[in-house]
């Protein structure tokens, strides 16, 4: 597990989603050396993937210790993860909201 995030404060998902996207599609300029997500976007197919898997078993191990900081932590991890394999293969995230949209008539 990481190290936990210090003075959470709320803030909007929909904003925030939204720059994190902004943020993760610029890294597509970056040097690999530097950007982690530079390495995701453009390393080895199964990266992303695996590490996306990874994180959502974090969730679910977290939420059986009722350790509601560390669920927390673990979802911004899949969050994170999710968006970067969707600007991988080319699903915006205004897509991502249709879908999502579509599916709560």
């Amino acid at each position: 597990m990481g190290e936990r995030t210090a003075n959470v404060q709320p803030g909007d998902l929909g904003q925030t989603v939204n720059r994190l996207c902004g943020i993760i599609a610029s890294r597509r300029e970056a040097s690999p050396e530097q950007s982690y997500t530079k390495r995701l976007l453009d390393g080895p197919e199964d990266k992303p993937l695996k590490k996306l898997v990874e994180e959502a078993c974090e969730v679910t191990l977290a939420c059986k210790d009722a350790d509601h900081d560390h669920i927390r932590y673990e979802c911004g991890d899949v969050v994170y993860h999710l968006l970067v394999v969707c600007e991988r293969w080319g699903i915006t995230p205004e897509e991502l909201a249709g879908e999502l949209n579509a599916r709560m008539k």
